[in-house]
């Protein structure tokens, strides 16, 4: 590990050991939902979902009926379902008014007998400046992790998907921990109600619950004091992070620098925090080979195709692909001789939501974390890192990335990657209105 970490965390992160039959990575988002649900059904002790957002769509009804089947069948099961506050209570963006999430859990809960609570966790104010982002679904002694939240095009119900990474992971230390941060760090909180019941609290009368609750998630960890300290076996640490220098981004500025030949990274949103940019432009300095694999702007959630009518919202794409080509550029030289290599997911319609780490033969990271400046500094994030000093997991691991790299292209310039004059005139009249008033750097920071 370089000097410059002088206080290391890796060496003193304790894991839960693994064998390596008890992760099985599934192949896409159809998977995802048919082992969700078969788990779901088959849960004899507890079930704690935990995501962005259960949308009101026929893929989260599909979640939230077995949901309420599991209770009905067997009372004493431990049901809760945790998202995020605010974004449960408003409408899709760009879609009118709506009465969000929120109405649809209240009806469902007036509507069965079963008791499935549904506890909104506010993380800020107001959504631009933090949300709950937190990932993994507890049932009974696994925790299914992945990047997703529910809806049809995440769970891949009808024609389109999202592709995310989707994991199985067998063990109950790991399933304890999660559980006890969601039950006593989140649901316990006075910041913390149900959006399941009839009137809950405005935002704006929890203030100082929420306050109390960002400084106490600032200081927060998943308890993995029945784990171990590294030694030489396949293992399994949670990390959590929220606000400036935690200790998740901390972990993944190290397992960057920790990298030795080796460095694969995923995120759906091209821009990256200065101390990740920092690291990468170090590893490549001492000889690391890296591939950066990042959605087409097509294949990004906020495209909007332009013979559809313009939105704000759908700039997104292009200030993503503005900002990969100004990295392409500053780094051709490593471009060119295949140090560096960059590629484009694109998968006909299809979106890309994909997010993680591997670093040499050894680490893989699972995390929801968007690799940019929001999640360093704004959400509430979590990872599970997986480390295999002995190389026990490289064939499923090796697996998941073929599969990852069949619908990417690499780019062997940054020429290849359109400028403002190739945008729609629409996009093009927005970015030039950004960039004259100076609020690009702010817009980079928040999105």
């Amino acid at each position: 590990m370089p000097s410059l970490f002088k206080r290391s965390l890796l060496p003193k992160l304790r894991g839960f050991p693994l064998a390596p039959e008890a992760i099985d990575v599934l192949c896409g988002a159809a998977e995802f939902r048919r082992c969700l649900l078969e788990k779901i059904a088959q849960a004899t002790q507890r079930i704690y979902i935990v995501a962005l957002y259960l949308q009101h769509d026929e893929a989260g009804q599909e979640i939230f009926d077995a949901l309420h089947a599991a209770k009905a069948a067997r009372p004493e099961l431990d049901v809760v379902v945790v998202v995020d506050w605010l974004r449960a209570q408003r409408g899709l963006i760009g879609a009118g008014k709506q009465p969000g999430n929120s109405a649809w859990y209240q009806a469902m809960t007036h509507s069965h007998a079963s008791s499935v609570p549904v506890y909104g966790v506010p993380v800020q104010t107001r959504e631009l400046f933090g949300v709950l982002h937190l990932k993994g679904f507890v049932i009974d002694d696994s925790v299914l992790y992945s990047g997703a939240s529910l809806n049809n095009v995440y769970l891949h119900k009808f024609d389109k998907y999202r592709f995310d990474r989707y994991h199985l992971i067998h063990n109950k230390p790991l399933a304890d921990s999660m559980q006890h941060l969601v039950e006593h760090g989140l649901v316990a909180s006075k910041a913390v109600h149900r959006l399941d019941l009839a009137n809950p609290p405005s935002t704006r009368s929890l203030r100082n619950d929420i306050g109390d609750l960002r400084s106490r998630l600032k200081h927060a960890a998943y308890d993995t004091s029945s784990g171990q300290l590294p030694n030489g076996g396949l293992s399994v640490s949670p990390l959590l992070g929220v606000g400036k220098n935690n200790s998740l981004s901390r972990v993944i500025c190290e397992l960057i620098a920790s990298a030795q030949y080796q460095l694969t990274i995923c995120t759906p949103y091209f821009n990256l925090p200065l101390a990740v940019t920092r690291e990468i432009n170090r590893a490549l300095a001492r000889g690391v080979k890296i591939d950066i694999v990042v959605g087409d702007k097509t294949a990004n959630d906020f495209y909007i195709p332009p013979s559809e009518p313009f939105k704000v919202i759908a700039a997104l794409p292009y200030l993503y692909e503005i900002s990969l080509r100004r990295f392409a550029k500053r780094h051709q030289r490593m471009i060119d001789s295949a140090q560096l290599n960059l590629h484009l997911w694109r998968d006909g319609d299809n979106t890309y939501h994909l997010k993680g780490m591997w670093i040499d033969q050894c680490y893989t990271l699972l995390t929801g974390n968007n690799l940019n400046p929001r999640a360093f500094r704004l959400d509430l994030e979590n990872a599970l890192l997986i480390d295999d000093p002995k190389g026990e997991w490289l064939e499923p691991r090796g697996a998941e990335l073929v599969e990852i790299f069949r619908h990417a292209t690499r780019i062997e310039g940054y020429q290849q990657l359109q400028t403002l004059v190739d945008y729609p005139a629409a996009v093009g009249k927005f970015l030039r209105r950004v960039s004259r008033v100076r609020i690009e750097r702010l817009l980079y920071r928040i999105l």
